[in-house]
Order: C-alpha cells, then sequence, then structure tokens
C-alpha cells in the first residue's frame, strides 16, 4: 500500500478541516483508495489550535525548513491565507520537491505562473481545488471531466458571503442588518472588503477562466463591481419583475475577445443559478458538446473546503504523473488574446424623474439606440419615480445615457445588470 506522509501549513477553518477529515477518514482511505494519508507534521504556533484537534507535540514543527527537510513528507498543504509569508512557504516546498496543494485563491491568482514554473522544474504537483468554490469540485470538472469541450461561457456564484447577505436583503434586511448578520454567524470576516468588493470572486473567476478558456486571464483583466451599493428597494423591485439578484463572476469568450467581470446581476427566475441562496456556491458551466453543467454546494466551511483540499491529495497520491495547465501560463495575457472592456448586457434603471424631464430618460437611452423592454412609472406630487428594463446594450452607450439624463436633472438610483 502507498504511504503518503502529509504536513499542514496553518490550522484555522480550512486546514483544521483538513486534519480532522484525515485523521478521521485514514481507515476509510486505506480500504477504497488503497493509499495511506498520515499527517506527519503541521506548522502552527497557536498552540490552542493544535490542542483543540489534539495534535501531539511530536507533530508540531517549528518553522517551514523542519516541514520541507523532513524526508517522510510527500505532500504539504498550504491553508495559511495571506500571500507572502504563504508565497514564501509554498516556493520552499516546491523547491524541496514536494507536492503542494493549497486553498489560497489570491496567492494563486497573482502567483499561479511562478508557482507552476518551480513544479514543471521539480516534477512536483501543485493542487487547487479548495480554491474556487469551497467544496464545488468545479477544478477538477475543467480538469478532467469537461475538457473535451470547447467552453464559451460559465457564470458562478462564488462567493458565500455575499450570497448570503443579498439572499437576506431579497428576505426584508438591509445591507447593514444583513451584513451584521453574517459577521454574527460566521459568514463574514470583521474586514469583509474583499467579499462585499467582489475581490474575492475576481481572484477565483481568474483562475477559473484561465482553465476554461486555456488562456491566461490575469485578474487586471476583470472588470470587477461589489454590492455595496445595494439597496433593498431595487431587489424587491426586481423581484416584482420576476428577477433574483447575485454577485455573479461571468466568462463568456466570443470571436470579438474573452469578457469577464464581477458585478451584481438580475437573473429571471427560471435561471439555474436564481434558487442557489445563503451561503451556497454555485458554477453553471456551458459546453458546446455537453450543453449546461450545474454545479452546486457549500463554498466555505471547514469541512466542505477541507473535503476539496483532501480530494487534491487523494488525486496526487493515486496517479503517477502530475497535470499543468494546457495554457502558456505566464504574468500576463497572451498579446494575440483580447480582452472585452465594452461588453454588453441588459439592464435595470430606477430614476427620480423631475416631471419636467418626464420623457428625458427614454429619450436619452433612444438616442444611444438603447431599447426600453418594460417602464413602471410611480408619482408622488412633482416627482417620478421610474423603473426602465432595457435590452441589450453596450456598456459605452449605457453610460453616455445615464450622463445625458444626469445633465437633465434626473438622479439615477440604481443600475443594475441583468444577465443574458
Amino acid at each position: 500500500m502507498k504511504k503518503i506522509g502529509v504536513a499542514i501549513l496553518g490550522l484555522g477553518v480550512v486546514g483544521g478541516g483538513t486534519y480532522e477529515i484525515l485523521c478521521s477518514h485514514r481507515e476509510f482511505y486505506r480500504h477504497t483508495q488503497n493509499v495511506d494519508l498520515e499527517v506527519v507534521c503541521v506548522l502552527e504556533p497557536d498552540r490552542k489550535r493544535t490542542d483543540a484537534l489534539g495534535v501531539g507535540a511530536e507533530k508540531i514543527a517549528e518553522n517551514i525548513f523542519e516541514v520541507v527537510s523532513n524526508p517522510d513528507v510527500n505532500v504539504v498543504v498550504e491553508c495559511i491565507g495571506g500571500v507572502t509569508q504563504s508565497r514564501q512557504y509554498v516556493l520552499d516546498a516546491l523547491n524541496a520537491g514536494k507536492t503542494v496543494v493549497t486553498s489560497n485563491k489570491e496567492l494563486l491568482c497573482k502567483y499561479f505562473h511562478e508557482l507552476e514554473g518551480v513544479a514543471r522544474r521539480v516534477n512536483a504537483g501543485l493542487y487547487f481545488e479548495a480554491t474556487c468554490a469551497g467544496g464545488v469540485p468545479v477544478v477538477r470538472t475543467l480538469i478532467d471531466a469537461v475538457q473535451s469541450n470547447v467552453i464559451p461561457s460559465f457564470e458562478g456564484i462564488v462567493n458565500g458571503t455575499t450570497n448570503y447577505i443579498l439572499t437576506k436583503m431579497k428576505e426584508g434586511l438591509s445591507f447593514e442588518e444583513a451584513l451584521s448578520e453574517a459577521k454574527t454567524l460566521g459568514y463574514a470576516e470583521a474586514d469583509a472588503s474583499a467579499d462585499l468588493d467582489g475581490l474575492d470572486a475576481a481572484y477565483k473567476l481568474s483562475i477559473l477562466a484561465s482553465l476554461a478558456f486555456h488562456t491566461k486571464v490575469p485578474f487586471t483583466k476583470i472588470y470587477r463591481e461589489g454590492i455595496r451599493g445595494i439597496e433593498s428597494e431595487d431587489i424587491q423591485e426586481g423581484c416584482g419583475l420576476g428577477y433574483t439578484l447575485k454577485l455573479f463572476a461571468v466568462g463568456r469568450q466570443t470571436e470579438h475577445g474573452v469578457d469577464v467581470r464581477v458585478h451584481p446581476a438580475f437573473v429571471e427566475k427560471g435561471h439555474p443559478l436564481a434558487s442557489v441562496d445563503g451561503c451556497l456556491n454555485a458554477v453553471c458551466l456551458n459546453g458546446d458538446s455537453v450543453g449546461e453543467i450545474v454545479l452546486t454546494g457549500k463554498g466555505a466551511g471547514a469541512l466542505p473546503t477541507g473535503s476539496a483540499v483532501v480530494s487534491d491529495i487523494l488525486y496526487a497520491a493515486t496517479h503517477d504523473g502530475h497535470r499543468y495547465s494546457t495554457f502558456k501560463n505566464t504574468a500576463t495575457a497572451d498579446k494575440e488574446v483580447k480582452f472585452i472592456s465594452d461588453f454588453e448586457s441588459k439592464y435595470y434603471l430606477r430614476l427620480l424623474v423631475p416631471a419636467s424631464a418626464d420623457a428625458t430618460a427614454v429619450t436619452a437611452l433612444a438616442k444611444n439606440n438603447i431599447a426600453v423592454r418594460k417602464l413602471l412609472r410611480k408619482t408622488d406630487g412633482d416627482q417620478t419615480s421610474v423603473i426602465l428594463v432595457t435590452d441589450t446594450a453596450h456598456e459605452s452607450a449605457m453610460k453616455k445615457a445615464l450622463s445625458r439624463m444626469r445633465t437633465s436633472g434626473i438622479e439615477v438610483g440604481a443600475v443594475i445588470r441583468i444577465l443574458a
């Protein structure tokens, strides 16, 4: 039976969950996978964490050198988060010939090219299922299940914190109330900026789009917009129109170029991702041969994410060779690849229109070749609230129309894209 020694760097939520699974399932893996996974050592300075998990003193390493120089360690699992220290630790492990499994999406997004370059050179593995959607196996699906397909597009809900907040706002809470509840329940960090501003989702989109489109999609090429400006009023208005609001990571591969963006968007209630609520994550892949595939599951948490980490360890342990990128993995995008900045979308607009400018909004849209599909008016004295739903338009055309409206005294209350 093949024996694999595992070292875990960091016993926080993900590292702790990984340790629990490896210990509790060791005999199961021996029986079903014919491999013996043993946690040889951990690198965790917080003794409260090691004590809580029952880690013996003999397994606690003092420094990264002790980990990577241990001949019994075959796989190093990085779960410490951040970038500076984790990058150095991963490089140390790879340079020592150890296979690395990481759950760190920011690290992989920013330094994928560097880490994989070292892994290739020393013939070590670099695995990262847990970086993109917690326990949802979207990375493995792209690499090992739908590789026979051209993937023209995909969209995903890949951040559980924002999905929870938007779900609660749909139920009637304000943004502030929903965020407070998410923090109380541990779904949001004290500083939730990476989630709220779409950074977390953009890191994941960079990784997924690179794999799906077989070309490097740097984080810097992704349009990003978070959920801080979303108001409950618009979520309720959208519901009345048959829409649900989500923070989407969108990837499109078109004849004009690659379109990658993170932003809130309405989807019709019949869309396969419309009913994905709470902390769940989901990705809808569209293959040219297989059609639509929807993957849904828990996107965070000790055991769901830990299960993704352990699946990578098992994959590495049960395969003779390592898989690397199918594209030129460099720091920047291939010069031949075009990225779309002026993307197309349908739009939901909420406007406050003075009575004297009642027709100006529609005129401004028409002058920019934007057709109106739905128009609802609510008048209160001299002020009219107008809800508009448009046909597909370029982002640049919508910006010009909105500028024209504002110069005419129209207050733009909300602009939300509608995912087609």
